[in-house]
Parts: C-alpha cells; sequence; structure tokens
C-alpha cells in the first residue's frame, strides 16, 4: 500500500489529540484509504513496454455494473516443435493479473506478465478506481470481488473454462475473497448471480481452479497499521476501517483473509511472504497460512520486502509460481480438482 505517510501522520497526531481531533484525523485517514491514486508515478513511461507485449486493451463492466479497463494478452506459443514442449498453453485457459493499492495493473503487466504468458493468456484488470476504470471507493476486496466477477464473465463469453488469479498485496486479497464470495465454479447453482436479468442466459463462466497470492495480510489493520509508528498502529488502523465501513454501508474486514482463506480449499493456493516484509511481518503471514486449507502452499522468501519477493529472487519466484499454476491446470483438466 502507498501514499501512507498522511495516513500515518494523521494516526500517529491523533493519539495525542483530544477526542474531537482524533475522530476528526481518524475519519481524513479512513477516506485516504477509500480514495486510493489512480496511477503511480513513473506509470506512464512503462507505455513502450507494454505496447511492445501486444495484446489488446479491453473494456468490461463488473457485476455491479462499473467500466473496468484492462489488457488482455494471449499466450506465448512455445518455441520450437510443439511435440516437444513441456507445456502448450491451452487457449480455454486464462491467468487474471490483480494489482494492489494504488495505481493502474501497468507495473504488474510489465514484471508478471511475460513469464505468466507462458502459462496461458493473461487478463490484466484495473480494479475501480484505479488506472482507466470508473471511479468508486477502495474497499480492500469487499466489492472488488465484483471486479473480477466481471472479469470472468468477460472471460466466460471468449471460451474460457479455467482461470487462475494472481494477485499482489490487495489483489491477493481479491483473489482470496472472490473465491470465497463468488465460488470457484464447480457449482453453478450457487454461483449464479441472483440480480441478473429475468430470460438472460449469460455464458458459462470459468472455474476458479488455482489463487497465487503474494504479500498479502491476514487482517487489514495489519498492512494498515504497520504504516503508523508506536503502539498503537494497529488499533488506529482498525478505527479508520471502522470509519471507512460506515461511510461504505458495509465493512471491508468482513472480505479480509483470514475470514476468507479456508474457504479457498480445495482450490490450490500459493501464498508468497517476503521474510523482510515491514508492511505484512513474516509472522503475520505465518498466521495466514496457518488458517488456510490443506490445499494451500506457504513459501516465504530470504530477504524480500512487501511485493519485491519476485524481484528478489526471480528465477525461483517464476519457477514456483509456474510450477503451481500448471499442476493447477492440469489437474482442472483431468477432473483432479
Amino acid at each position: 500500500m502507498r501514499r501512507s505517510g498522511i495516513i500515518a501522520a494523521g494516526a500517529v497526531a491523533a493519539v495525542t489529540l483530544p477526542a474531537a481531533g482524533y475522530r476528526y484525523l481518524t475519519r481524513r485517514g479512513a477516506r485516504r484509504l477509500l480514495d486510493a491514486p489512480r496511477t503511480q508515478a513513473g506509470e506512464e513511461a512503462l507505455g513502450p513496454a507494454i505496447d511492445a507485449m501486444g495484446g489488446e486493451v479491453v473494456r468490461l463492466r463488473s457485476r455491479d455494473g462499473l467500466r473496468l479497463s484492462g489488457r488482455w494478452l494471449p499466450s506465448i506459443p512455445p518455441k520450437g516443435r510443439r511435440t516437444k514442449a513441456k507445456w502448450v498453453p491451452d487457449p480455454y485457459e486464462a491467468v487474471v493479473l490483480l494489482h494492489g493499492w494504488s495505481g493502474s495493473v501497468a507495473p504488474d503487466v510489465v514484471e508478471y506478465a511475460p513469464f505468466l504468458r507462458r502459462i496461458a493468456g493473461v487478463l490484466a484488470l484495473d480494479f475501480r478506481g484505479h488506472g482507466e476504470s470508473d471511479d468508486a471507493p477502495t474497499t480492500f476486496g469487499m466489492r472488488e470481488v465484483e471486479d473480477v466477477a466481471g472479469a470472468l464473465a468477460w472471460l466466460g463469453e471468449r471460451g474460457i473454462e479455467r482461470v487462475a488469479l494472481f494477485g499482489t498485496s490487495m489483489g491477493g486479497i481479491t483473489a482470496i475473497a472472490a473465491v470465497g464470495v463468488l465460488g470457484d465454479g464447480s457449482l453453478p447453482g450457487a454461483d449464479m448471480d441472483l440480480d441478473a436479468p429475468a430470460g438472460v442466459v449469460p455464458a458459462p463462466r470459468p472455474r476458479i481452479v488455482g489463487v497465487v497470492a503474494d504479500s498479502v495480510p491476514p487482517e487489514l489493520a495489519v498492512s494498515i497499521g504497520s504504516r503508523i509508528p508506536g503502539p498503537l498502529g494497529r488499533a488506529a488502523a482498525d478505527r479508520m476501517l471502522a470509519v471507512a465501513a460506515r461511510d461504505l454501508g458495509g465493512d471491508p474486514r468482513d472480505t479480509e483473509p483470514i475470514r476468507m482463506v479456508g474457504l479457498v480449499e480445495p482450490v490450490p493456493l500459493l501464498l508468497i511472504h517476503g521474510e523482510a516484509d515491514r508492511t505484512v511481518p513474516v509472522a503475520d503471514g505465518r498466521r495466514l497460512a496457518a488458517a488456510a486449507g490443506s490445499s494451500a502452499e506457504h513459501w516465504t522468501v530470504p530477504g524480500a520486502d512487501h511485493t519485491r519477493s519476485h524481484a528478489t529472487m526471480p528465477q525461483e519466484y517464476e519457477a514456483r509460481v509456474t510450477d503451481g499454476v500448471r499442476s493447477a491446470f492440469l489437474r482442472a483438466r483431468d477432473g483432479s480438482l
């Protein structure tokens, strides 16, 4: 999470002020949480690198009707003779790439899409209130699952049958929540949209067959409170989240990872945490892993800070994610998932 200095300064000041000042500053902090910056500094310089990847800019709608922006990148075919390739991407499979709080998905496209495309086609999504998507408050997964539902519908209309979700930070929070809220797609009757217009038969939505969640906290207050110096950081973060919940008419903590991670099973889940993460301390990462089901794997990366595991150990990171996602697709293809 970024742009945290203002939030942290407000929270630190708040604990030394009278009640009225505390309420004012926690409300200000809550508004900052809900108003994530649409872009990050330097994103405009990524345009040529993204354009060189090809693909297409896509527009789709979230399940609750917001217009979302994304980029579809077809899979990269194997080099050489197909009969000798160890892995041949299936045109009926895709990876949905989900970014963190603040900015568009562009930096993640540059960092992760090149190796994810060797597994399957990649749909990189700008969450609501980010990038070129419609304006809306950031809710840390609570309503972003509607964006994932829209992405799944878009992919289903194009014949995609199996999907893996890959998310960092807030994107990982949303990936976990999406399985819990939307279901994995194995029970169409349970996972259907009850608000869909009568008489409209949508294309079958893809099954979610695997999840990779990088730098995900068990509770939202962990990642927010870690930016606030002193022993009251998490308490101040919880206060901000309570204020945000009143403004939103729903509590983002209801879909935080510690509440949802057990619902991911039996879908394979790869949790990744950096051992030097100052935003989500590795001890908190281990707490989340302990709450996950038996289908989850937890990998901790020595020396890696928040969302920096790939940059710290790129070859092992790509190998672990690739092996995990490919295995999930293979299990789904043969019906063992």
